[in-house]
């Protein structure tokens, strides 16, 4: 048996008389913008946040590492579960490299993982500069023209987002983060990716705990929590969101970690 802490995130905003007074609507040539269209517009913001909070946590958990909304390590499942991480060197700077056979060999360490699990299919999230050495090599390059032929256009379109080969979906995934504490981190890390399987029952699981507040105790959480409380002096409105989800990889070997050394 493993005990892991969920994490809380609160966020916090408010509402003043200036966001309101004098402040035309949207599309409103006379009227004042009214409470409820700010509070909208607070609430979406804050809501974006949480769910970036959420992707980036998801992301790294994947990766087998469970962090805050500040870069602070959590968790790491490896260490948590006593097991070492698998990994498949795709060497894609050596044009003699066997690109196929390498996607077979994560393919293969992923069905030896799954042992009695379910699955539909491959990703491999990857970073831009592993997408571009993939498409690129010499023994992937043609499979790359005949796919982008057959549907999309590639001096037109952005053909970055799905390339399947060798049974694995590849996806480039190009996303960067700013942390609370104003640091910026890029989800996958240069020339390198995971891929994992897609389909499965009951192993890439995200928990969520109740908000901290007496009259949720007990219950079931919610991805996000939100409630406005009024100033006894009348002065503004505080907007509070909450949220507290802990992303769990069961078998953190399905996530095997693909990388080019070269």
């Amino acid at each position: 048996m493993r005990s892991f802490t969920v994490p809380w995130i609160p966020h916090d905003d408010v509402i003043t008389p200036q966001d309101i007074q004098g402040v035309r609507g949207f599309g409103v040539a006379d009227a004042a913008d009214p409470l409820a269209t700010v509070m909208e517009r607070k609430l979406t913001r804050m809501r974006a946040k949480h769910a970036q909070t959420r992707e980036y946590m998801e992301i790294n958990a994947l990766r087998g590492i469970v962090k805050d909304g500040a870069g602070v390590a959590l968790y790491d499942y490896f260490d948590e579960f006593g097991l070492a991480q698998q990994s498949v060197d795709f060497v894609l700077g050596t044009a003699g490299t066997n690109v196929q056979a390498k996607c077979r060999e994560v393919l293969r360490d992923i069905e030896v993982e799954l042992k009695g699990e379910t699955m539909t299919g491959v990703l491999a999230l990857v970073s831009p500069g592993f997408f571009d050495k993939l498409i690129g090599h010499s023994k992937v390059e043609e499979a790359y023209k005949y796919f982008t032929a057959t549907g999309a256009q590639p001096l037109r379109e952005d053909t970055r987002r799905r390339f399947p080969f060798a049974g694995i979906v590849f996806e480039e995934y190009n996303a960067t983060v700013t942390l609370s504490t104003g640091a910026t981190e890029t989800l996958i890390p240069a020339n390198e990716g995971i891929a994992f399987p897609l389909g499965t029952m009951d192993t890439f699981v995200t928990y969520g705990a109740p908000a901290n507040l007496i009259e949720t105790v007990n219950t079931m959480g919610l991805p996000i929590y939100a409630r406005q409380l009024a100033r006894l002096d009348g002065s503004a409105i505080d907007v509070k969101t909450e949220a507290s989800p802990l992303p769990v990889n069961k078998r953190p070997r399905l996530a095997v970690k693909i990388q080019t050394s070269n």
